[in-house]
């Protein structure tokens, strides 16, 4: 890093202040403001900021991990995800918007009643604000403590420190993000994700482009990678066609049973399974319906079309430059500063930054948003004024950052520390996706299932051998991330479904209410909709083709811009081929969707 470098970053940190408190005002007339902008947010907004939150600073390192010890297939880790994801754009960008709430965990006394939705609320609250939110922000903090090591950023200023003070760097950039968050609420954190999402996409397309580059361009990089590695790094599935038949290709880096939990388990069971967490604040946050539906297919053309190739095109590279790299996620820093020259560096280094106060700054306003709407303003004090309770909001995301800064301290491995998010947050995903359609869903039926499988997933990964040897049994359950997930959802579902039965249902009035405001489809309903002579504002049927359709159209654009990428042609025209049809069928699917009808009794149900 030289001085124009050092400058190009210093230019960013000022610019990104600067807009956090020129927005301040925006943020300073209301909780509604400071965490839901309002309610005001275009859908390309709302959905580049959805993207920017999923794209960090460790998302590049995580990826090179990924394809240097698992290859490509590997991947599937989250493009799983991909999945709920297009449901979230038929099924649930609707019904949140709909919904009208600030948090996911506001949601459960909207659709449960009693003593049970009030313990269900505050202990969703803690979960999702402590816990699992400053996991995350704890190891994005460790992945630029990654990036700081790599790049020898403090040595190039002339110091050579610990690694405490590695750490605390970071959290002093985390004070920056901190500044700007806490001023402008979530209108700040979404107008510099924008800036910032494109920054580090153009950062990462540069790598790539220099990188190939070094090695000769694609034509020489793909047999390079096919001799670097013992793995079919190249291959997009796990699974190979002999003599007519499909069969297992045994030479993949993840085997059958985790692909087949990626495939059919996991983006159903883990708890943003109908599109909770941080996106929910965008889609709650969207002008309208429309909007939040705009948004989400924004964010999966974004998250999934665009940036994918990129970082793994990175990733091969560097198994064929640093094949004996021990820490294969220092692979994408180590190609930064061995190629990269002065000024280009230091848009990179920007961009990575970038990437990391996107994700921090969205994990800070969101887990916010949980400890003063759900715990403060629900518990401690229900009359708390407007002014208050953003003061209030600002003092809990120093409190977020400190957290989160605590558990940097405690974090080594950024694919570990990212296969325990998804292991503790597996589980309670089915009860999730059927509170929307199925009256029966009651408050315990959720929190046995959020609480069982948070436990089981932390005990699972944080001390597997502790119970193989308790219980030899497990030996092959717990030595699998797939057979684990299998394991924990199956275990939460016998907890949450015998939990369910064992106790009363909601109130009929509760359930009115509830269907009043959101109105979703299905048989599930057929009751309140008799009892409230309201029909569904949602066609489920024609929306879950419409999901069908999509993935189709998602998920053959990605892999036919990877084949096409990668000379794999035939893989590239095969997923044309799927994408143009899923496209196709999409299109005459919306020719044919009527035109929405006035929601009856959403109005009068406000208060």
């Amino acid at each position: 890093m030289t001085l124009i470098d050092w400058l190009i970053v210093l230019v960013y940190f000022l610019l990104t202040i600067g807009l956090g408190v020129f927005l301040s005002r925006k943020a300073s007339q209301s909780m509604e403001d400071f965490f839901v902008s309002g309610r005001s947010l275009p859908w390309w907004l709302a959905g580049t900021s959805m993207a920017a939150t999923t794209f960090s600073i460790d998302t590049p390192l995580y990826i090179c991990g990924v394809v240097g010890s698992r290859g490509i297939a590997g991947n599937w880790e989250w493009w799983s995800f991909g999945i709920s994801h297009v449901i979230m754009i038929y099924i649930f960008s609707r019904l949140w918007r709909r919904s009208e709430i600030l948090t996911d965990a506001e949601l459960t006394e909207v659709r449960y009643g009693g003593n049970t939705a009030a313990v269900l609320r505050g202990t969703k609250a803690f979960l999702f604000a402590v816990p699992i939110n400053c996991i995350g922000i704890g190891y994005a903090m460790l992945a630029m403590v990654k990036v700081v090591d790599a790049l020898e950023l403090w040595q190039s200023l002339g110091v050579n420190p610990g690694e405490n003070i590695k750490i605390w760097s970071v959290v002093g950039v985390s004070v920056i993000v901190l500044v700007y968050s806490g001023f402008s609420g979530l209108w700040g954190v979404v107008t510099t994700d924008f800036f910032q999402f494109f920054l580090a996409l153009l950062g990462a397309i540069a790598v790539a482009i220099v990188a190939v580059n070094h090695v000769g361009g694609i034509h020489e990089l793909i047999p390079q990678v096919q001799q670097a590695s013992e793995i079919d790094v190249l291959s997009f599935f796990p699974v190979q066609f002999s003599n007519g038949s499909m069969g297992w290709n045994d030479a993949a880096g993840i085997t059958a049973t985790t692909f087949s939990a990626y495939l059919f388990l996991q983006w159903w069971s883990f708890r943003r399974s109908d599109g909770g967490g941080e996106f929910v604040q965008r889609l709650a946050a969207a002008k309208t319906e429309a909007e939040a539906e705009k948004a989400s297919w924004f964010f999966n053309i974004l998250h999934y079309g665009i940036r994918t190739w990129p970082w793994i095109i990175v990733a091969l590279v560097a198994m064929v430059i640093y094949p004996d790299l021990e820490d294969k996620e220092l692979a994408y820093p180590k190609l930064m500063l061995d190629f990269l020259p002065p000024v280009m560096l230091g848009l990179v280094v920007t961009s990575l930054i970038a990437a990391f106060m996107s994700t921090v700054s969205t994990s800070i306003n969101w887990g916010a948003s949980y400890l003063t709407n759900d715990l403060y303003r629900r518990f401690l004090k229900p009359n708390a004024s407007q002014a208050e309770l953003v003061m209030v909001g600002r003092i809990a995301s120093v409190l977020v950052t400190v957290f989160g800064a605590i558990a940097a301290f405690y974090s080594t491995d950024i694919t570990t520390v990212f296969r325990l998010v998804i292991a503790i947050g597996t589980g309670p995903g089915l009860v999730l996706i059927l509170r929307w359609f199925w009256w029966r869903i009651n408050a315990a039926a959720e929190l046995t299932a959020m609480v069982g499988g948070f436990i089981i997933g932390l005990i699972t990964s944080i001390y597997p051998q502790q119970i193989i040897d308790l219980f030899p049994i497990f030996e092959q359950i717990l030595g699998d991330f797939g057979s684990n997930l299998l394991f924990i959802s199956v275990v939460t579902a016998l907890l949450w479904i015998t939990v369910m039965y064992l106790t009363p249902p909601e109130a009929d009035a509760t359930l009115d209410k509830f269907y009043r405001r959101v109105q979703p489809g299905g048989i599930g309903w057929k009751r309140q909709r008799e009892r409230t002579g309201i029909p569904a504002a949602q066609n489920l049927t024609q929306d879950l083709i419409r999901v069908i359709a999509a993935t189709l159209l998602l998920f053959g654009s990605m892999f036919a811009i990877g084949g096409f990428l990668l000379l794999q042609s035939l893989t590239g025209w095969i997923s044309l081929t799927v994408a143009v049809i899923g496209g196709f069928w999409l299109r005459q699917i919306n020719k044919r969707q009527p035109v929405s009808m006035p929601r009856p009794g959403l109005l009068k149900d406000k208060g």
